[in-house]
């Protein structure tokens, strides 16, 4: 009987903590997340990045879409200081495989969390949560006439 108790204890428990641990879905502006962390420095000019909506210049090859998903540590710091510093990590990883594609832009992108789209020009989605928080990046990958 103890047994099933304790089971039950645990449960309920884990229930409660993974209500808790829900992310919450923010919409922040894409320009505060490049002016934080240094992001355009650390970013450089190698490959240019161009959000759904945004005009681009003309793409002279098509070379792939792919996907990046990055979660980074929110414990005590504010969802957009947290949001801004996983955004960069996720747009470091567009950018190192652009230069693995070979590509010098990277076109179309979105957000992508949980495999939703949320197309903006303006703003990228970002999930905060108790603990963590994550950007979810969709792009094509592409060469561009400069």
């Amino acid at each position: 009987m103890k047994k099933m108790i304790s089971v039950a204890v645990l449960l309920a428990v884990s229930t409660s903590f993974s209500a808790q641990a829900a992310d919450t879905m923010l919409k922040l502006p894409i320009a505060g997340a490049m002016s934080a962390n240094d992001a355009e420095k650390r970013l450089g000019d190698s490959v240019k990045f161009y959000f759904a909506g945004q005009p681009t210049p003309t793409v002279l090859t098509q070379i792939a879409s792919d996907k990046t998903s990055q979660r980074t540590n929110g414990f005590g710091k504010s969802a957009e200081k947290a949001c801004n510093w996983v955004f960069l990590s996720a747009m470091l990883a567009l950018q190192n495989r652009a230069h693995d594609l070979g590509a010098n832009a990277v076109v179309n992108i979105v957000s992508n969390f949980n495999n939703v789209e949320m197309a903006s020009a303006t703003e990228f989605e970002c999930a905060d949560g108790a603990l963590m928080a994550g950007v979810a990046l969709k792009g094509d990958f592409v060469k561009i006439a400069q």
